[in-house]
């Protein structure tokens, strides 16, 4: 089953406002066994939605869309569903009592502009807004697929995704099966990567299909498998198809199952039961602030030093004073003082350490922007790697710092 999606808004085809709605569909959709084929972002006029529409029902089996449902002149969603469909547009006894309700249980008096949102095209089916006043529109065509008009405000069309629109799409259409792998690799390039599990790549059956997603400093491998049922693949049938990848790429694995390092790095000290302390200097805080951002990231998280002057490095982290006047703070002394002296203090299992020189400026010829220290220390040991990144963008050698020293730390947990 094909699934398309469109999202109107001027607001978003602006920059104004980042586009979300697609990818929580989209991964909302493809969990729910539907391929997403393509996904659109128009503006807000009767043409593009009319055109957009037009070409989209001719292609798939459903078309989603979101926006333009509102009670203003600029809404006109439904206006044009309704020239679209050659219907008139109706007052909904049920659209009526959900806006009534909500405006009474906001102590708000309901006023006829806004009453105009439980008109709808008499053609359509409406699905029940538990929260919010726009209502959710299901239309059949004349080809035998369905649209679906959203409002665009994201926690309503979450929830009407999941307990209107998805229930009533698995119903009406036969649908199989989407099961996602992913795979996190780091330590080699894509077109390295690429090139050293092609033999396997090409032995994978028909139904499954291998996607690259490159981030900064690492690779997302993820494996599709598709079936024509409703019957999951099972974790041994993924597994068997996964020991030719790590016959050929398995010292640059660090972790499955996750969409992000850091992710994994917080499962992996959660069910460890270790804990973690961090001293970062060109990074900022970065890697304590992507842990910290998951919910229970307390459990093993001690805490952190942004330790951006030699004087806090000192002071905070026990750096000597002499190891900074002899070899410099961007060195690998450094980061070992660094990356020991909070595990210490903090009384952690593990420390991460970070210095170096993120830029654009502050390089030398000697150390120049882009070079970066990494340390990662357990009671036993300590590990220090150099990276020389070789460019000025300031961000992204603060996200590959941080996906190198998630990687480091996975690798010393795992012990290889």
């Amino acid at each position: 089953m094909n699934v398309s999606i469109i999202n109107i808004g001027d607001e978003l085809l602006i920059g104004q406002v980042v586009n979300t709605n697609a990818s929580t569909m989209s991964k909302m959709l493809i969990r729910a066994g539907m391929d997403v084929a393509e996904v659109s972002v128009i503006a807000d006029s009767e043409e593009a939605i009319s055109n957009t529409v037009q070409r989209h029902i001719e292609n798939y089996d459903a078309v989603l869309i979101t926006g333009g449902l509102g009670p203003t002149k600029d809404d006109v969603t439904k206006k044009v569903l309704c020239h679209f469909f050659d219907s008139k547009m109706v007052e909904n006894a049920m659209a009526l009592d959900n806006v009534k309700r909500i405006f009474e249980s906001r102590g708000y008096e309901l006023t006829p502009i806004n009453r105009q949102q439980a008109w709808v095209p008499e053609c359509c089916e409406v699905l029940n807004n538990d929260l919010g006043t726009a209502p959710c529109m299901w239309f059949e065509t004349q080809r035998n697929s369905v649209l679906v008009s959203l409002p665009g405000v994201p926690f309503e069309m979450e929830w009407l995704m999941s307990n209107r629109v998805i229930p009533k799409l698995q119903k009406r259409f036969h649908i199989g099966s989407i099961v996602s792998k992913n795979i996190l690799v780091q330590g080699i390039g894509e077109s390295f990567l690429s090139d050293l599990i092609e033999p396997w790549e090409l032995s994978l059956p028909n139904n499954a299909k291998l996607a690259y997603l490159p981030v900064a400093g690492m690779v997302k491998l993820r494996l599709t498998i598709r079936t024509n049922t409703k019957e999951v693949c099972d974790s041994a049938y993924i597994s068997d198809l996964l020991k030719g990848l790590y016959a050929l790429a398995g010292k640059y694995i660090v972790g499955e199952d996750c969409e992000t390092l850091a992710e994994l790095v917080h499962n992996t000290l959660v069910s460890n039961g270790k804990t973690l302390a961090t001293a970062e200097s060109c990074t900022g805080g970065a890697i304590a602030s992507k842990l910290t951002a998951q919910a229970g990231a307390s459990a093993y998280f001690r805490g952190g030093v942004v330790a951006y002057s030699n004087a806090v490095k000192e002071c905070s982290l026990g750096v000597r004073h002499e190891t900074l006047e002899c070899h410099g703070a961007v060195s690998e002394e450094t980061a070992r003082e660094m990356v020991e002296g909070v595990r210490q203090k903090l009384g952690a299992d593990y420390a991460i350490a970070t210095t170096g020189i993120a830029g654009p400026d502050g390089g030398s010829k000697e150390k120049p922007v882009g070079t970066i220290w990494i340390a990662v220390a357990s009671q036993d040991k300590t590990v220090a790697q150099l990276l020389q990144f070789g460019g000025n963008k300031r961000q992204q050698n603060i996200d590959r710092s941080v996906n190198q020293a998630y990687a480091m730390l996975m690798r010393m947990i795992k012990n290889y």
